[in-house]
């Protein structure tokens, strides 16, 4: 089977003839630190060979657990935030049908909702509203058990689900995916007696998509995980140290937008798709690549766009706004569905033109129109282009974005591994509640209100 492709040819028409070669030898030495574990977050690089060490007995470990969810439930709630959830719903809403929740087809596949990554009382009050009438179970995705957001939302949903069908069969519809001995969410895994599986201690959120975390969710939607770790062991192979730098697109992807940032002065970079179902794929590349590389006051600044739709909403400052961006375009060669523009004999829109035309030729039309429109208004434009959406080439679109990251992150000068700038809004949030063991800080945050005031 063929690879995904990366083409930055409209990219690099904006640095120097030989910008891309100077990286050369930098991004040798960040896969060199990555292999060897010499670079800083060096205790969070499990994700590097993750795929490879995947087995077959712990695939169909989470395949078994997913059948039972299958069977005893018509909807699955998924809690967890951020890398706890983006990746699994990327996945599902990539492969999924666009209107699943209005489509009853008569499959088993129960509906796989998300939640716990908000604390919008709204939602949660709709949520458990919907699930009255409904055979529901639960993953709950935690390492520590204490995240508020998702915390909040098991509690709220364990209590019901326990109302609903009686503690016993409750639990077996719970399943806790968490820390392998320590937390809150294994604690009461433990002691109500749930199947659990172990986020590795090595694997940080944003790069656990192929971990449990995100395999049991795609497995419970009816998805192939099997096939997603294949794409994802193929991509471990191309992207690997020993792979000549003008084959490894991973490593021409990291040195690209590297030298966009730092001699182009392109700070923003755009991941614009033309099909709505990559809409959380690019939410979950915002955090793989924000969290990453936003430290040190550095990074690029990573922002999403669907295509064509956004055309029609930024493409006025795409086009003409401050030349502080680049655009990376993730492109499906070729859909799953066909459909032809149909004949109107009145023709009042003019498009009689396109009749018999596939509406996909029509939206490559489109994508090429829009990139070349993008360079001319100085936009620098880089292609990722994927033979087609099913579970092998999306796995290996997670590995390709993946270790580009790693390698991006170290050519930056910063730890791609580590977030000590999320916990500073949680501070200020346990200050304000009250929260027993933060009165120093409750004291210093109403002072300081009280100044402002």
């Amino acid at each position: 089977m063929e690879n995904i492709k990366l083409d930055t040819t409209k990219a690099l028409s904006f640095l120097n003839a030989d910008a891309l070669k100077g990286y050369e030898p930098k991004v040798k030495a960040a896969q060199e630190a990555l292999e060897n574990g010499t670079c800083e977050g060096n205790d969070f690089l499990g994700w590097l060979h993750l795929p490879s060490e995947i087995t077959d007995n712990f695939l169909n470990d989470i395949e078994a657990c997913a059948e039972i969810l299958r069977s005893k439930c018509d909807t699955v709630v998924v809690a967890g935030i951020g890398g706890s959830y983006l990746g699994a719903r990327a996945v599902i809403e990539a492969l999924g049908n666009s209107l699943q929740w209005l489509v009853n087809d008569g499959s088993k596949v129960p509906n796989v909702i998300f939640a716990g990554n908000s604390i919008s009382e709204d939602y949660l009050a709709e949520l458990t509203e919907y699930l009255k009438d409904k055979k529901f179970g639960v993953i709950n995705i935690s390492k520590s058990g204490t995240t508020t957001e998702t915390a909040l939302t098991f509690r709220l949903l364990k209590k019901q689900c326990e109302a609903q069908r009686g503690k016993d069969e409750a639990k077996d519809v719970i399943v806790a995916i968490t820390d392998a001995v320590k937390g809150a969410a294994r604690k009461t895994a433990e002691k109500e007696g749930y199947k659990t599986f172990v986020i590795p201690d090595n694997v940080g959120g944003r790069f656990s998509v192929l971990t449990p975390v995100g395999l049991l969710p795609i497995a419970v939607a009816g998805y192939d995980i099997k096939a997603l770790v294949k794409g994802a062991q193929d991509m471990e192979k191309a992207t690997a140290t020993d792979v000549p730098f003008e084959q490894n697109i991973s490593a021409q992807y990291a040195a690209t937008r590297q030298a966009l940032y730092t001699q182009a002065g392109k700070k923003i970079e755009i991941l614009a798709d033309f099909q709505p179902k990559l809409h959380f794929m690019a939410e979950w590349w915002k955090q793989l690549y924000g969290e990453s590389e936003g430290k040190d006051d550095k990074g690029i600044f990573p922002a999403a766009c669907d295509f064509t739709t956004d055309l029609h909403s930024m493409g006025q400052w795409i086009q003409q706004g401050e030349r502080s961006i680049f655009e990376t375009v993730l492109s499906v060669e070729h859909p799953n569905r066909e459909l032809l523009f149909p004949h109107d004999d009145e023709n009042l829109d003019g498009l009689n033109f396109l009749e018999g035309k596939r509406v996909d030729d029509v939206n490559k039309m489109a994508e090429l129109g829009t990139r070349l429109a993008h360079v001319d208004g100085g936009v620098p434009n880089i292609r990722v282009s994927v033979p087609k959406l099913d579970e092998y080439y999306l796995g290996q679109v997670i590995y390709f974005f993946e270790k580009a990251c790693g390698i991006s992150g170290l050519l930056e000068g910063v730890n791609p591994f580590n977030q000590p700038g999320v916990e500073a809004y949680k501070k200020n949030m346990f200050a304000l509640l009250g929260k027993p063991g933060y009165e120093e800080e409750t004291k210093a945050i109403k002072k300081r209100l009280e100044a402002e005031k």
